[in-house]
């Protein structure tokens, strides 16, 4: 029997608001923000009361080595925040995995974007076996967990406005200079929510691609952007709308500040009484059957591998 270990990575959160500061330094790169940036960040995080996501991804974690059952051992690590990867991976070859595999939760992938977590797990496998999924977008498991969620916010409307309600399908912005060295990374988030909106039954005229939680940066970042998409539609006459993130897998700053608390305030502003944003996957049972499908399909695919298979026979 070989034991695999599974790495949930994500990007983490600050522990506190005492902490802000330093993760947004990491994130950065080293680079401190400034005193605005900062308190700005502060306050955002003090009104939600902190962003769960690293407890999320921990129930994720747990529930995935359920399903996946005693051949595997799972655990969270976090790219920017405490449990780091490296703690995972300790945390895993302490249970014995004899094999790593990271899955990245998020499920279009970028080099540039993303590269940081293949290089970090790589570096904590010490010489344990280790590989990577990259982009699992298309998945039919995980497409449906959100297509679901859709056809769920829209059944709660009545019959004259569940099928011309907009629903904005939303992933986060990026700067210019990413998109023109990786222009398939933003094909994979188009790709993501035409597919979810066919699942969804949704028809064109339904549904739009818009980008949220655009960067404190002065450089060019992708639109149409949320925040201004809603006064447009407003002025249309529309007075409800479904938001429904296509890249966010649990709940945390960009869900529960961009979408729930900025983006509500300017529909309400707009004049849209009725702002719905469909539930993140979070540990949902039908989300963490949707990801030990790409772990199996992943695995299958490793072991298939000539190396592997050259390995396997040694």
């Amino acid at each position: 029997m070989v034991v695999t270990g599974v790495v949930l990575m994500t990007y983490g959160s600050p522990r506190s608001l005492d902490d802000v500061g330093a993760y947004i330094t990491r994130v950065r790169g080293g680079r401190e923000p400034d005193a605005a940036l900062l308190a700005e960040f502060r306050r955002r995080y003090e009104v939600i009361g902190m962003s769960p996501l690293v407890d999320v991804t921990q129930a994720q974690a747990a529930a995935l080595g359920q399903v996946l059952g005693r051949d595997y051992r799972v655990a969270a690590g976090m790219r920017f925040s405490e449990p780091s990867v490296a703690d995972a991976v300790s945390e895993l070859r302490s249970e014995g995995a004899q094999r790593l595999l990271g899955v990245i939760l998020s499920p279009q992938y970028s080099d540039t974007l993303m590269g940081g977590y293949l290089q970090a797990l790589e570096a904590a496998a010490d010489g344990v076996a280790v590989r990577t999924v990259r982009a699992w977008h298309l998945n039919p498991a995980f497409v449906d967990v959100l297509a679901s969620r859709i056809r769920g916010a829209l059944a709660a409307f009545d019959d004259d406005s569940r099928y011309s309600t907009p629903v904005l399908l939303t992933a986060h912005s990026l700067p210019r200079r990413v998109v023109d060295r990786e222009p398939e990374y933003v094909e994979q988030l188009r790709e993501t929510a035409e597919a979810i909106a066919t699942a969804a039954e949704l028809p064109d005229e339904q549904w739009s691609f818009v980008y949220q939680s655009a960067g404190h940066t002065p450089e060019e970042w992708l639109k149409p952007d949320l925040l201004e998409v809603l006064p447009q539609l407003a002025g249309r006459g529309v007075r409800q709308v479904v938001v429904a993130p296509v890249q966010f897998l649990a709940d945390h700053l960009e869900t529960l500040y961009d979408v729930d608390v900025a983006g509500r305030e300017q529909a309400s502003q707009a004049g849209i009484d009725r702002f719905v944003r469909v539930e993140a996957p979070n540990a949902a049972p039908d989300f963490i059957e949707a990801l030990a499908s790409v772990v199996r399909g992943e695995l299958a695919a490793w072991d298939s591998s000539p190396a592997r298979v050259a390995w396997l026979r040694a």
